[in-house]
């Protein structure tokens, strides 16, 4: 029966057609249930009933044709019950239906079983019998196991069966769904971009001449990096921030210290220029992707989009301009950050990414230039949608493609209400972030070398609050060194001079594997990493630690942050770390700037004694800076008090706090939904870290996607956070909100949220207060 189960399931998942797959699946069902009929209905949510898509046994002009709403016949009550219905005689059961086009008159006994995706049913598979009697407990349990294995399959089946619909989308509103990936609405012609080459055509082949292969290599580097070069300049016209450090790294990458080592040495093996390409970067997408965490697993693009330019100009290519119109939105395969660079200055209104996610450097760079973006918008055929009239909704990641003259108003309206609030929210970005009533909080920018740190002097944020560190780990083939480090992290202190900059040490592991420090666990979220791996590896640590001191030698802003504390034996542990870098370090400038100040090649040689003394003095620039902990595992809410005598600050980190907290993997589709920082528990957790966070005198952030939700900054303003910190795009509208509301008003809202039972009752509640207080516009977005 197993066999059967899944072959049955296999024979369904390969089939391109859906009608098709559906009508093989009621034939092999009937035959292997040895019934008389078998039938699959799906369920149309719009006009709230169930459709017969296939049968074997029942008319066939009835396919297609006959509807049972959702409250009506067994059909119905299997799909209301969500569970098996076995009847003997159907007939005379209280809920049958007749329904004389189908043909059902001989048929007595039923059985069915709904077919239920992530808790919604999204059709019903039955089998009939003409001689009444009860089906046995296995053919019960088969149709159950047949319902429970084929419901994903049906699921994306269905799914790709209403996007590649022609006719619908030449005659009528399309509406399609993606991840919303930079806010903004976008109403213009979709022009569809297709890539140049593509290294999977690529076929491995060796060459005898190694020479020849590596001189082309070299050339092909030469003028992609000339590319991003001019496509860094002009797109650092129009926006001055660090999302822009994505050409820097591509730059890196093509370094010979980097990838660039590594294809030569594949040519070197006797591999041509094209094959060795293709293995490097196949080698290195593979890795990335790899990755559970989602913005790691998103660099994976960055380096595809690299190895494709390299294999245009391998190829020499031309690169035929796309006809342009005057305003345009531009949809592709996978949009790249290059590609978003490239057509910025040329009419682009907004992106659409058939891959992605809003960690995708286009995604970034789409909200630093204010361009609304959807991404992950799977099963569209491109060719399709050349040319077509879309609207592209970033805040909700919906897509309407031939939008009717309705929805285009509706949509016009709406973009005017978002331009009147973009220029009010920005008439504050550089007020302070105050209540009505005088009670302050500070806005932070959550950063990252490239990602995330998206700076302008427009923006009004104070500092950084969150500085990942992963990065130039990630983009080499081994550890970077001190002094690579340094000059990293000292262009970060320098951005700020006169605002802290908490930097995060080296958080990888498990999820976030290096490509030359392979981790594999079953559990990595519950794994080594963080903090965990770094007190293991302290020659990491101490060099990480050295490079941010002597970065921050002269500025004094740095902050120090470590991820992932579980236990007040690991501060213990860091902090010695810390202390011997910060001594180490010391002592060793001032035996450098001595001995350099006493050397017969100094301008003005000193006695040993004046050396000594003026050494001291320089050396002295170098200061210990505060050392905070990041609280997002469950086990520190009980170790406040510990935690506090020992270290400077916290900060929540409360995306991580919230999945530990509901042991919900936020990247796992399957359980995604349950994942929410506004359920009650995770806001109960807050108010507690907050409250013994002041007890115990110690200031307290939050680093995460609640603070940037307006209904968030201000229970979170409530509960007692000094700081807040988030991507650039929100600091304005976050400010603008705090802006508008007292303190005891917060304090007001807070107290009753903590009152509610579930995360429904929670949302439902808050979208009312900012309702009422004339902040409902930013419900919409969704910050």
């Amino acid at each position: 029966m197993l066999t059967t189960l899944r072959r049955i399931v296999l024979e369904f998942s390969q089939e391109a057609e859906l009608q098709v797959a559906l009508e093989r699946i009621v034939t092999s069902v009937k035959k292997a249930m040895a019934t008389d009929c078998c039938s699959i209905y799906l369920a149309d949510y719009h006009h709230q009933h169930f459709l017969l898509m296939a049968s074997d046994g029942l008319a066939k002009g009835s396919q297609g044709q006959t509807c049972i709403g959702f409250s009506e016949g067994l059909v119905g009550l299997v799909g209301q019950r969500e569970e098996p219905l076995n009847i003997s005689d159907a007939q005379k059961h209280q809920d049958f239906i007749h329904a004389p086009e189908v043909e059902e008159d001989e048929f007595n006994a039923f059985l069915g079983a709904p077919i239920i995706h992530q808790r919604k049913v999204i059709g019903i598979l039955s089998v009939q019998q003409k001689k009444s009697r009860h089906f046995t407990e296995n053919d019960e349990a088969f149709l159950v196991t047949l319902t429970t294995q084929l419901a994903n399959a049906l699921a994306n089946a269905e799914i790709k069966r209403l996007l590649n619909q022609q006719e619908e989308i030449n005659q009528g509103v399309k509406q399609l769904h993606g991840i919303a990936g930079a806010p903004g609405i976008a109403l213009s012609e979709i022009v569809v971009c297709q890539p140049q080459a593509d290294l999977a055509a690529i076929s491995l082949k060796k060459s005898d001449d190694t020479k020849n292969q590596l001189f082309r290599y070299e050339q092909a580097v030469e003028k992609t990096r000339q590319e991003f070069n001019v496509l860094s300049s002009k797109l650092s016209e129009t926006i001055n921030d660090d999302s822009l450090a994505i050409f820097d790294v591509y730059k890196q990458l093509l370094e010979q210290a980097s990838l660039g080592q590594e294809v030569s040495a594949k040519i070197a093996e006797g591999w041509r220029a094209d094959s060795a390409l293709k293995l490097v970067i196949e080698h290195y997408i593979s890795q990335f992707e790899a990755l559970e965490d989602s913005y790691f697993r998103e660099r994976a693009s960055d380096i595809r989009d690299l190895g494709t330019r390299l294999l245009v100009n391998l190829q020499h290519q031309s690169k035929e301009d796309l006809k342009l119109p005057p305003k345009f939105i531009l949809l592709a395969q996978d949009v790249t950050a290059s590609m978003v660079a490239q057509y910025q200055h040329q009419g682009l209104l907004g992106i659409i990414s058939l891959s992605g996610s809003n960690n995708s450097h286009a995604a970034i760079i789409a909200r630093s230039l204010g361009l609304p973006a959807v991404m992950g918008v799977n099963a569209i055929v491109l060719s399709q949608l050349h040319h077509k009239q879309a609207i592209i909704d970033g805040y909700s990641g919906q897509l309407f493609i031939n939008p009717n003259e309705t929805l285009k108003q509706e949509y016009e309206y709406l973009l005017n209400q978002e331009e009147e609030l973009t220029n009010k929210v920005m008439e504050v970005a550089h007020l302070p972030c105050i209540t009505q009533d005088g009670r302050a909080i500070e806005v932070l920018l959550n950063a990252g070398l490239s990602a995330g740190f998206e700076h302008s002097a427009k923006l009004g944020a104070l500092g950084i609050g969150l500085y990942r560190t992963e990065i130039p780990f990630m983009t080499r083939n081994c550890f970077p060194s001190e002094q690579e480090q340094t000059q990293i992290y000292r262009k970060v202190l320098q951005a700020f001079p006169n605002h802290g900059v908490t930097m995060r040490t080296l958080d990888v592991g498990g999820d976030k594997s290096l490509p030359y420090f392979p981790i594999t666990e079953e559990n990595p979220f519950l794994g080594w990493r963080g903090i965990r791996i770094t007190l293991d590896h302290p020659e990491i640590f101490l060099v990480q630690v050295r490079a941010m001191l002597r970065a921050n030698q002269g500025i004094n802003n740095l902050e120090i942050m470590l991820p992932m504390i579980s236990s007040v034996e690991e501060v213990d542990d860091a902090l010695r770390l810390i202390n011997q870098a910060f001594f180490e370090l010391k002592a060793e400038l001032t035996t450098d700037i001595a001995a350099e100040l006493m050397s017969s090649n100094s301008k003005t040689k000193l006695t040993l004694e004046q050396a000594q003394q003026k050494a001291e003095a320089i050396s002295a620039t170098l200061t210990r800076p505060k050392v905070g902990i990041m609280l997002e595992v469950p086990s520190v809410i009980f170790q406040m008090e510990a935690l506090a005598k020992r270290v400077d600050f916290f900060s929540v980190g409360s995306n991580d706090l919230t999945q530990y907290l509901l042991a919900v993997d936020r990247n796992n589709s399957q359980v995604a939904n349950l994942y929410d920082s506004f359920h009650p528990a995770v806001l109960t957790a807050l108010h507690s870290l907050a409250k013994q966070s002041a007890q115990y005198l110690t200031p307290i952030s939050l680093c995460g996607e609640l603070a940037s939700e307006p209904a968030g900054a201000i229970l979170l303003l409530a509960m007692g956070f000094d700081k807040i910190s988030m991507n650039g795009h929100n600091v304005p509208r976050i400010k603008w909100v705090i802006r508008h509301i007292s303190f005891e008003q917060a304090q007001s809202i807070l107290e009753k949220t903590l009152t509610l039972s579930t995360t429904k009752e929670v949302h439902s509640y808050l979208n009312t207060q900012l309702e009422a207080l004339g902040l409902g516009g930013f419900i919409r977005a969704g910050f």
